[in-house]
């Protein structure tokens, strides 16, 4: 890792998706984005992420009533969806953010299956 990449890594840094449908309005598996204000640490389940070449670490998530999901009905092509999926700040700001694409029972029986497109970003804040 190149020294300036270290020196980037010691302050603060997110992990931010930017999630689009390349066709809509989507009403087929749309996303859903949990408010990580009702979702208590102890829901979030450390998962193995196996590749062929490294494992990696993700989230699952436990149910609980208690969370609090949202959706953004019918997204067009010029909506997108800002997901903070990692802060490296502890000071009681969400690090996290659980989303996943559901079942809508309210979808056509005919809809078009989802086309979207997800690009993951880095943001890092000055001290």
């Amino acid at each position: 890792m190149g020294a300036e990449a270290e020196a980037r890594l010691r302050g603060r840094f997110a992990v931010v998706n930017v999630w689009r449908p390349i066709r809509g309005p989507l009403r087929d598996a749309p996303l859903a984005v949990c408010d990580a204000r009702s979702v208590p640490f102890a829901d979030l389940i450390p998962s193995d992420l196996i590749y062929r070449d490294r494992t990696g670490e993700t989230y699952a998530v436990a149910h609980n009533p208690a969370h609090r999901w949202f959706y953004a009905p019918a997204m067009t092509t010029d909506e997108v969806m800002l997901i903070k999926c990692y802060d490296s700040a502890t000071d009681g700001r969400a690090r996290f953010s659980p989303h996943s694409a559901f079942e809508d029972p309210t979808a056509p029986a005919d809809v078009l299956p989802r086309e979207s497109i997800e690009v993951r970003t880095l943001a890092f804040f000055p001290d």
